[in-house]
């Protein structure tokens, strides 16, 4: 069983990233928990986050919500 993560299997470890930051987004803003999504998919983290190489999978959605927030 191969248990590499990869571009081609990436997605399967991002919407539980997403989600959790959408929470926090959503409870911080005000914003309804679709805006909260929606920007962060817009963001410059979420399009590293998505590209295996750059190894952002690696953080929780705590440091990633932190490093969007910094932006």
């Amino acid at each position: 069983m191969n248990l590499d993560i990869t571009q081609d299997n990436l997605y399967l470890i991002l919407p539980s990233k997403v989600s959790r930051m959408a929470e926090m987004l959503a409870a911080d803003s005000g914003k309804n928990i679709v805006q909260a999504v929606k920007e962060i998919y817009a963001s410059n983290v979420y399009k590293r986050l998505e590209q295996e190489h750059t190894k952002q999978w690696h953080l929780g959605p705590v440091a990633l919500y932190q490093e969007m927030c910094a932006n």
